[in-house]
Parts: structure tokens; sequence; C-alpha cells
């Protein structure tokens, strides 16, 4: 529990006792104070309803706070505001029983059933890095959610059919299924992609087929099927080696594909027609909803079987929320994506709602993402304007984390430097995008990203090996000091303290409000109070051996915070640095 979460109900009762019971689950309005732990300024508003001066109410208030540890000081400071300073030994217990708690204060929610869609790359083509975002933040959702107790069901919905498999599987047959230019898809699938874009550009003959076969792939042809799957196959391996260094939670069992849902597209077209919810317009079926209307007031249509009788994204997309519902069971589905997809996903969503699929229990969220920014402040492209390769991008970043450690690290071993390069490297664009919020853009920055001071990745993964170089010099593991009664004297260990047991409700609220930023920032304000600590108390050389096991019970309590809290964002945390 964080501070205000437990000093809420008891201030709330103080003032229910003060004022009468009309006043029952009052806010007690705390806020955080440069002058002491909390702050109570629920007199100044309580003040009008009484008719009373607000220090008179307040003082009020102070006469029935409890008196049984929980203060060490309480003061009326100003027009009537309440400064409370929390009781050595309640921070004592409290921080205590958090170090002997091994989910370290983190609650057990009542569990939800939550699918997630995110990454969503396309076979054939290559993750640039406007998937980077969806990625991480999905992943660390996921993480996070999970750890909370609830059961998340990944859903990474590839674009794995349409009409450019017609163009691809004939590509395929023209190269050969074995040859080195197949063999593109799992290293550089955009180079296969564009070789078959050529040939269907210039070669009339090539495209005649491709159409043919397109027909054939959406009528089941068994042959048809069998080079498709290889080419999702082969895209498949190209997606893990993306994940893989990105340290995602993804696998194949996750895949949720547009190809998915082929078999009941029809079916939903005509419920939606006989329902009445959707009707014809220019040859196409099309759900026309209230308050969705464009330029000059026209509507907006939820086109879902086009003219030519094929099926578009918002037909894939209303099977999802189907399935979603009646066979996952979901009681909240997340979606993220980009922000531009706002529009189209409310429309989904409206139309789910009135065929009766998504019932009004089933909370949906679109967890909006933004756009990943050059020095230029427009949307990180290369110089030739194409859109930056994410492969390319994560080389980058693990060859530039390289490099700073060659330089800090001299005398770490060579395999050693081999080792935790990517885990600086990724772990510092995963924070870099996940320490903003989703929803927000940010410049893309290696040389930032980084550094070893900051708010950044590699200044939290620092943090961690820092602690662990305490226990090391110790000649004794964090598990040995993890049961240790912690008893805080000095300000930067209260402090330290006081950080550490506001842990379990900013996990809370990062799976409430969908915001891992708000777990970066705690992170970073953790680091931040530990570096305080190390400062000005000593550990090792600690003159009393009891301070000296408490402070190693605290070191031991922040690495597990630190650990715990960048593996929720999906970054490791290196034993050395």
């Amino acid at each position: 529990m964080s501070l205000q979460s437990e000093l809420f109900p008891l201030v709330s009762s103080a003032i229910e006792a003060a004022l009468g019971p009309e006043h029952a689950g009052a806010d007690p309005v705390l806020r955080p104070s440069q002058f002491a732990d909390i702050q109570v300024n629920a007199a100044l508003a309580l003040a009008k309803r009484v008719g009373k001066p607000p220090r008179e109410v307040a003082a009020q208030i102070v006469e029935h706070l409890p008196t049984d540890g929980v203060f060490g000081q309480v003061e009326i400071s100003g027009p009537g505001f309440i400064n409370l300073t929390l009781a050595d030994g309640w921070i004592n217990d409290r921080v205590s029983a958090m170090a002997a708690d091994d989910r370290h204060g983190v609650p057990v929610q009542p569990a939800q059933q939550i699918p997630i869609d995110y990454s969503a790359p396309n076979v054939a083509k290559e993750m640039h890095v406007g998937h980077l975002r969806t990625t991480v933040v999905g992943d660390a959702l996921a993480r996070t959610l999970e750890h909370l107790g609830h059961h998340v069901v990944r859903q990474n919905h590839i674009g794995d059919w349409g009409t450019p498999f017609g163009m691809l599987i004939e590509h395929l047959l023209a190269v050969g299924e074995d040859s080195d230019e197949a063999r593109l898809l799992e290293s550089d699938p955009n180079a296969f992609y564009q070789g078959a874009r050529a040939r269907f550009d210039s070669d009339e003959e090539f495209a005649t087929r491709s159409r043919t076969r397109v027909v054939s792939l959406q009528a089941g042809d068994a042959d048809t099927l069998r080079l498709w799957t290889e080419l999702v196959e082969l895209s498949k391996r190209y997606f893990n080696r993306i994940y893989g260094a990105l340290g995602v939670t993804l696998t194949d069992a996750d895949l949720a594909g547009e190809s998915t849902y082929n078999d009941e597209l029809a079916a939903i077209c005509d419920e939606l027609e006989a329902a009445g919810i959707a009707t014809m317009s220019d040859g196409a079926l099309c759900v026309f909803l209230d308050g969705y209307t464009g330029r000059e007031g026209k509507p907006v249509p939820l086109i879902i079987r086009k003219s030519d009788g094929g099926y578009g994204y918002g037909t894939t997309d209303l099977a999802t929320v189907r399935h979603r519902v009646e066979h996952l069971g979901a009681d909240r589905i997340l979606y993220v994506v980009g922000a531009p997809q706002s529009l189209h996903l409310n429309m989904v969503w409206a139309t789910a709602r009135k065929a009766g699929w998504l019932p009004e229990s089933v909370e949906v969220v679109h967890v909006q993402i933004g756009n990943v920014l050059g020095p230029d402040r427009k949307i990180l492209r290369t110089r030739s304007g194409a859109p930056l390769r994410l492969m390319a991008l994560l080389d980058e970043s693990v060859a530039t984390a390289r490099a700073v450690i060659d330089e800090a690290r001299p005398d770490l071993p060579e395999e050693t430097r081999a080792v935790i390069a990517p885990q600086i490297g990724i772990g510092a664009v995963k924070y870099a995008d996940l320490s903003v919020a989703h929803d927000s853009e940010y410049v893309f920055d290696l040389g930032r990203m980084t550094s070893l001071t900051g708010n950044t990745g590699p200044y939290l993964q620092y943090a961690a090996a820092r602690v662990r170089s305490i226990f090391r010099a110790a000649d004794a593991g964090p598990e040995q000091s993890r049961t240790s009664q912690i008893v805080v004297s000095e300000a930067a260990e209260r402090a330290l303290a006081l950080e550490l047991i506001e842990f379990g409700e900013v996990v809370a609220q990062v799976g409430e409000s969908l915001e891992p930023h708000r777990l970066c920032g705690y992170l970073f304000q953790l680091a931040q109070s530990f570096s305080a600590f190390y400062e000005h108390c000593p550990v090792l050389k600690a003159a009393d051996p009891a301070v000296r096991q408490s402070r190693l019970a605290l070191c031991a309590l922040t690495l597990d915070v630190l650990v715990t809290g960048l593996d929720l964002l999906g970054i490791e945390s290196p034993e050395v640095m």
C-alpha cells in the first residue's frame, strides 16, 4: 500500500469524528509536502460547509487522529494545512514487512481476462520503427497486468491475408522456394516484397497469375495454402529475431492474424445486414453510425464488404472483437496501436455494441501510441525518406552501448562486455520509449538514451548493479538480508524507505491507467533516493553491526524493487556495469 492509501481512511475517520457523520467518507485531500511526509488540505474546503475558520476545523481533525504511533509529529500551518510526519517505528514496520513479502507490496487483484492486441507486423514486410512502440508498450502492459494477477491473452494481429499474397506467392514460385531470395523473408523481407512488386508492375502475365492466385487462396486451394503457409513461416522467423532482440514475451502461439477470422467474415456481413445495421452503398456493404461525419457533414461509413466482394480491416476487426468476447471471455480488451486508428476503432466498437457482440460490461481501451521522431522532430526515417528498419535501429543501439561500455569499463572481460552490451543497448531503447506517455511523441537520441546519467535505462541498470556490488563486497547474497528488521534513523534512510513503500501502489496504478511511464518515473526517483542514501549512509563501514545489517536489508529491498520494476518494463538488470 502507498502512504496515501494507508492514511486516507485514518484521516477520513478523523474528519467524521470531528465534524459529524454527515462527513463520513470525506476526502482528506492528501498531498505531498516539502515540510512533512504528507499534507492534509481538507480543512480549507470543509470550513465553508461547517461555518468555522479553517484552522479551527484543522485543530478538530487533529484531535481525532490516531495516537497509536502512526504519526511522529502533527502540526497545523498557514490557513489550515495539517502537516503529518510519520513515526519512524511505523515506517520501520511497513518497510520491513515489505522486505519480507515476496511480492514487495504489489497487490494481487481480482483476476480479469484481458486480451491485448499489440505489435501486429505484416507478413513479408520489414518491421520498422513504427512497430517499436506498440511492441514495447504492449509487452510492458502484458507483464504488469499478469503480475497483478490478471489472465493476459497476447494477440499479435499480424497482416497475413489479402490481395498482396497472390503476388507474393507467385514471386516465391518464380525465385524458387529454396532460393537465397526466398530466404530474404527471414532477414530482409522488404527486399523480397519489393522484388515481387517490381515483377508485378512490369510483367503483365505475372500480374495476371497473381490475381488468379488470390482467388485460389481465398477459395482454399491446397497448394496455394501450402505456399502461403511457407511465406508466413519464413516471416515468423524474422519476427522472432526482432522479438528475441527486444526481449519481448510474444511467441508463435500468440499469433492471431487476419487469416484466423477469414471463415467468419461472410457470416458477420450477413448478420449485420439482416439486423439492419449494415446497408448497401455504392456497391459496398457499410455501417453508418450516428455521430460519425466527415467533411460537409457527410456520414463516414465503416466498410465491411467492398464493392468487389472483398473484406477490409473493419470486417476483420469486428471478428476479433466477437472472438475476444465470446471465445476468450474478455473482461477488458486493450488495443495498443497508433493514435490515428482512433476513429476506426471507435466505429468498430460502436458497431459491435450495436450488434450485441460487445456487451457494456466489457471495457475496450485504445492505448494510443505516438510517433518516434528524428532530430528534426519529424517522424524518424532513413535519409532516403523510408521508414527506419527496426533491426537496424536495434543493432545500432547495441553498438552504441558497446562503445560506452568499452570507454567506461575497459577493465571488464571481453565476454562480459559482449553480454551486457545488448542488455544496456536494448534496455536504453525500451526505457526511452516507455518513460514518456505512450500517446506522446519523443525524439530518438541514442547518445542520450545510453547515458549513465539522467532519466535513462542505463542509469537504473547501473543503480541495480551498484547494489549488487555492495553484496559482493560484503561476501554475502541479498537473500541473507531480506528477513532482517529495518530500522531507519538518518534522513536519507528514511527517504529511501518511504519511496520503497510506494512500489505496490505504483504498479497497481500502471495496471489501472495503462501508463508504463508512471513506473519509469517511480524507478528513477527510487534510484535517486538510493544514490543519496549510498552517499550519506555507510553500509559496510557502519560502526554498529545492527545498523549495518539494517542497511543491507534496505539495499536488498531496493535491489528487489529495481529488478522487479525493470522486469515489468521488459528490461534486463546486468550483474555488473
